[in-house]
């Protein structure tokens, strides 16, 4: 399975966040996924890139040329594929994903499994989102998530198709018994 993990080029403040990529990595690893991710070296991106690696799994990272021109590419990949915009490099890690992870990040790992989330809901793609929520990193998103039901912009059922988690084990559950939306009608 293609495992898209959106995350940061920095590591944070807390070194739960860098334990959070290396147990994802484990997993993934461990499981005979393959990780597809922004095939940075720096930041999350790296150390899960490298973890993953390290285990001995397979990586393709997805990158623009303006970050392979500023030399934040990884070099040590199974396959690194240059894109030519930002747009391009999401529509590519989309295209190749089963599911979809947010480690923590900042508003482009938040753009990035929002649109996810958002396209599930029309129908766009058929895979599972999750926020892997080490830390509690993501407590105040799934409480928004939560006032969307409550302000009649989000549905119960909808809510359901989105999985925030600390556990990989929840997660590998969560993907295993998964059974898509039915695209949003109105």
């Amino acid at each position: 399975m293609n495992i898209v993990v959106y995350c940061g080029a920095s590591i944070g403040n807390n070194t739960i966040y860098k334990s959070a990529a290396e147990e994802l990595a484990k997993w993934i690893a461990d499981n005979n996924h393959r990780l597809i991710y922004g095939g940075g070296k720096v930041g999350l991106m790296g150390i899960l890139a490298n973890k993953v690696i390290e285990y001995g799994g397979e990586v393709t990272g997805i990158i623009p040329t303006f970050l392979v021109d500023r030399e934040l590419s990884h070099d040590n990949l199974t396959n690194l594929v240059i894109v030519n915009s930002m747009s391009e490099r999401k529509n590519k890690m989309i295209e190749l994903g089963d599911c979809y992870i947010a480690l923590p990040g900042g508003p482009g790992t938040l753009e990035e499994i929002s649109e996810v989330i958002s396209w599930a809901r029309i129908g766009q793609h058929s895979n599972p989102c999750i926020l892997f929520n080490k830390g509690g990193y993501y407590d105040n998103l799934q409480r928004f998530f939560d006032d969307m039901i409550n302000s009649a912009f989000l549905s119960e059922l909808d809510r359901k198709y989105t999985l925030f988690s600390n556990s990989t084990q929840e997660i590998e559950d969560f993907i295993n018994n998964y059974v898509s939306p039915q695209p949003r009608s109105y």
